[in-house]
């Protein structure tokens, strides 16, 4: 099933501060949440995240052995994609649904129409692993690792469907926003060097996105997936792909990168304060691509994570 459910814009442009800036091919857009949510933020965003999911649901259910069929014998599992996940790992996945959400929400750096046809989450091997042993052993609970590859791609297509730009990148999301935490994310952990001086690992959030090719490997992955769900109504958007995804001769497709950091805000966090640049292109950035970054402020949300995740397919529909 592909992602066909749109953004709730008018619900978010209501609850979030925006501050935009743009310099160049660098764009930096700042959102905070104005108050504490009361229950309309979270249900307003329940279809989008189910339909980030579902493609995963479906291919995670069906090769755990889960049968979510109504008329299916002893009732709802208790065991389900992605709600018996652990906290930690719903987190990450409510970021990079996150990323998804604001690049078709919002106007990014170069003003571009974005579309997100499909998450990737049923690449997501170790949570796989991690739920078919669940339900065959309930006192197996462990964290689990991360998805490889880029947090998410979203495609901006011509008239005819056929692929012009791609949009991927990171995306983070922490409990509590600090600069230090921050800066650790984006340089890497501090380390000793060879003379025992204090240095970055340089194995952060900048070094992963100036490694990053210009077609990521999540593109051969959604171009699979556009192939099994829609390969008719998506022929174009799939031919273009491929010519760039050829090792000889590939038709480049520009590239944005996109950059998202969430978390809820310190104590004596500063109205308007920014914990990423946004004057000017960082020094640190090198891919030579447009580059988008946006910081995303919330007030209460770990608890818009749990009221999200704890409800998604609550709502009488069991598939």
């Amino acid at each position: 099933m592909l992602h066909a459910c749109p953004p709730p814009q008018d619900e978010l442009k209501e609850r979030f501060e925006e501050s935009a800036s743009v310099c160049g091919d660098f764009g930096h857009t700042l959102l905070v949440q104005k108050n504490a949510d009361d229950g309309t933020l979270a249900s307003s965003l329940l279809s989008y995240f189910e339909s980030a999911h579902l493609d995963a649901r479906d291919v995670f259910h069906s090769d755990i052995g889960l049968d979510l069929h109504p008329d299916a014998a002893g009732g709802d599992p208790l065991i389900t994609y992605p709600g018996s996940l652990p906290a930690s790992t719903r987190r990450g996945l409510f970021g990079e649904v996150l990323a998804g959400l604001l690049t078709e929400t919002y106007t990014f750096v170069g003003q571009h129409n974005w579309h997100v046809p499909i998450f990737l989450f049923r690449y997501h091997k170790d949570a796989f692993h991690y739920l078919f042993t669940l339900v065959r052993d309930p006192d197996q609970v462990r964290q689990t690792r991360g998805r490889e590859g880029s947090d998410f791609i979203g495609l901006c297509l011509d008239d005819e469907r056929q692929v012009i730009r791609i949009i991927s990148g990171e995306a983070k999301w922490r409990k509590v926003l600090t600069q230090g935490l921050v800066n650790t994310l984006m340089l890497g952990k501090w380390i000793k060097d060879g003379e025992g001086h204090p240095v970055r690992s340089g194995e952060g959030v900048w070094s992963r996105i100036n490694k990053e090719p210009v077609t990521p490997s999540g593109v051969r992955q959604l171009q699979r997936l556009l192939q099994e769900h829609d390969s008719v109504g998506y022929d174009r958007t799939i031919l273009s792909l491929e010519r760039a995804l050829v090792v000889r001769n590939p038709e480049l497709i520009s590239k944005t990168d996109l950059i998202v950091i969430a978390g809820n805000a310190r104590a004596n966090r500063r109205d308007g304060e920014c914990l990423l640049p946004f004057e000017e292109l960082p020094e640190e950035y090198t891919a030579g691509n447009d580059l988008q970054i946006v910081e995303v402020i919330f007030n209460g949300g770990e608890e818009l994570i749990d009221a999200i995740y704890d409800n998604l397919w609550k709502g009488g529909e069991n598939a």
